[in-house]
């Protein structure tokens, strides 16, 4: 059972991480969590193996009413204590005996947190499979566009020529960073919780680490140094990496939307039937993938200071800062899922206008070819000389509505040192590339 659909759903989420984070699914990890826990401490002689069998035929989420453990929720403080009474109660109905063992040892954190990492691994496991098919599409735009010249911007001002391959390469560049972040998370981060009431597992005697080996082995999680109750880093860690991820796809959208301006009109979303339309106006085609991106980017690093907030949780059991962790690690992880989602929808269809970007290269009179100029003219007259030169040179364009070319080639300082082919030659679109190849290799090499 996945979350019901909401108006704003699929605008803002993606149904298969969106699923991960049910309540269904919620309630389930935790059962999954009682079962290993008892199958562990079978193995290691602590509970009698009669009380398997009854406890996992009760691990079962849709034996539960759902509304009738959210009031009891409401009352106890944290969904794991009415679900244990439940739990009990179910495997009491078939074997009194068995319900003896019943959550032997542990506590509720214990099942909470483990649940909640369990939940977290199938979610990254979903990001990582779409960041690889995204990661993917922007290596072959990257070498696809690594011709197509374009003005680059700085402060939203056209600077120098730039390519649209490099662009790509950039954006993929960060999230292969991602990637990393997310493979990480693996080995010290998404690992296992058991401690019992305080840590020390004082219940168990000294069976307490064999246990909680077992219990790792059972769901197939790296046991850490020890108990982590009230030692946050992390989840913050955790929401600091789908943090960065989904901040690198809001860049992404970012870019496509500038972009995308009636103005400027070189890259659009994917058209599509009522996609990107106005209520008011029939002639509009919305950026609403990025926008979603957007908004995503925009939300997340409040909900992620929610995490650092409740690092300074207290001795060894949280009085309210560990439960504030409970929606907003879900909701940190769905919206980065939900953007992701619509940046690979966008990047996927990608529509590009090579010919608008050609057009505006040249389109404010060559000036941004003033750099190049300037640097050719430095290694001659010297770089402060040649700058001032190519400076009133480029205000005597703008002013005169003339091509930079042109005015330059009536500066007799100018036309002292350079031929008109060499003109010519720094004034060519693909004349001014720099290393641009070389970094869209290095960033392709590494996929």
């Amino acid at each position: 059972m996945s979350l019901s659909p909401t108006l704003l759903g699929g605008l803002f989420g993606d149904s298969a991480v969106d699923a991960v984070f049910s309540d269904q699914a919620r309630l389930q990890a935790m059962l999954d969590v009682e079962r290993a826990l008892a199958r562990a401490q079978v193995r290691c002689g602590v509970i009698p193996a009669s009380a398997l069998a009854p406890i996992e035929a009760a691990c079962r989420a849709d034996l539960y009413a759902l509304p009738a453990l959210s009031a009891a929720t409401a009352l106890a403080g944290n969904p794991a204590i009415p679900l244990v009474k439940a739990l009990t109660a179910q495997v009491k109905a078939n074997d009194a005996e068995a319900a003896r063992w019943v959550h032997w040892g542990a506590t509720s954190q214990d099942i909470i947190d483990t649940g909640a990492v369990l939940q977290l691994r199938t979610a990254v496991g979903h990001v990582q499979a779409r960041l690889q098919v995204l990661c993917t599409a922007l290596a072959r735009l990257a070498e696809a566009e690594r011709g197509t010249g374009l003005p680059g911007r700085t402060l939203l001002q056209q600077a120098v020529p730039v390519t649209f391959g490099l662009k790509a390469a950039g954006w993929l560049d960060a999230l292969q960073r991602s990637q990393r972040r997310l493979d990480a998370l693996a080995e010290d981060t998404l690992v296992l919780q058991f401690g019992g009431a305080a840590g020390t597992l004082a219940s168990l005697q000294t069976r307490g680490l064999d246990v909680a080996e077992a219990l790792a082995a059972e769901l197939q999680l790296p046991l850490p140094a020890l108990p982590w109750h009230t030692a946050r880093d992390r989840i913050a860690e955790l929401g600091s990496v789908f943090a960065l991820l989904t901040g690198s796809l809001g860049k992404i959208a970012s870019d496509i939307v500038l972009l995308m301006q009636s103005e400027v009109a070189e890259a659009f979303e994917p058209a599509g039937e009522g996609k990107g339309g106005s209520s008011a106006m029939p002639h509009k085609r919305n950026p609403v993938g990025c926008v979603a991106a957007i908004a995503a980017a925009t939300r997340v690093p409040g909900l992620l200071s929610t995490l650092f907030s409740a690092m300074p949780q207290p001795h060894e059991r949280a009085a309210g800062q560990w439960h504030a962790e409970w929606e907003t690690v879900p909701e940190i992880v769905r919206l980065c899922g939900g953007s992701l989602a619509q940046v690979d929808m966008v990047v996927q269809g990608l529509q590009l206008d090579r010919a608008r970007m050609r057009q505006h290269l040249d389109s404010h009179g060559g000036l941004l070819y003033a750099e190049a100029v300037a640097v050719t003219l430095g290694e001659r007259i010297g770089k402060s000389a040649a700058h001032a030169l190519v400076e009133q040179a480029a205000k005597q364009a703008l002013a005169q509505s003339q091509h930079l070319r042109d005015v330059l080639a009536q500066t007799p300082e100018v036309t002292a040192q350079l031929s008109a082919a060499q003109l010519d030659a720094l004034f060519a679109a693909d004349s001014w590339r720099g290393m641009a190849d070389t970094w869209i290799d290095r960033v392709l090499a590494r996929g």
